[in-house]
C-alpha cells in the first residue's frame, strides 16, 4: 500500500481539524465542502474507509515516522 509521506498527513489532519471547528461555527456549505473533500483525502491517503480511522491511521504513521526520524538522529 503507497503511504502519504509524514507531512502531508500532518498538513491534512491540521486542515481536518480546522474544518471541523469552522463548520461547528457556522456551517457554511463551502466549509462543508472543504471538509468533504479533506475527509475523502484523508481516508484514501490511509486506506480507511471513515474519517475516525484516518485520523487513528494518520496517528500511527506520524508517530512511527517520528520514532525513525529519532532513531536516525541518535543511531
Amino acid at each position: 500500500m503507497l503511504m502519504a509521506h509524514p507531512m502531508v498527513l500532518e498538513n491534512l489532519v491540521e486542515q481536518y481539524g480546522t474544518l471541523r471547528a469552522l463548520y461547528t461555527e457556522n456551517g457554511s456549505a463551502e466549509v462543508r465542502r472543504q471538509l468533504e473533500d479533506v475527509t475523502y483525502t484523508l481516508c484514501v491517503s490511509t486506506g480507511t474507509r471513515d474519517i475516525d480511522a484516518a485520523l487513528t491511521a494518520s496517528c500511527r504513521q506520524l508517530a512511527r515516522a517520528r520514532s525513525e526520524i529519532d532513531f536516525a538522529l541518535v543511531g
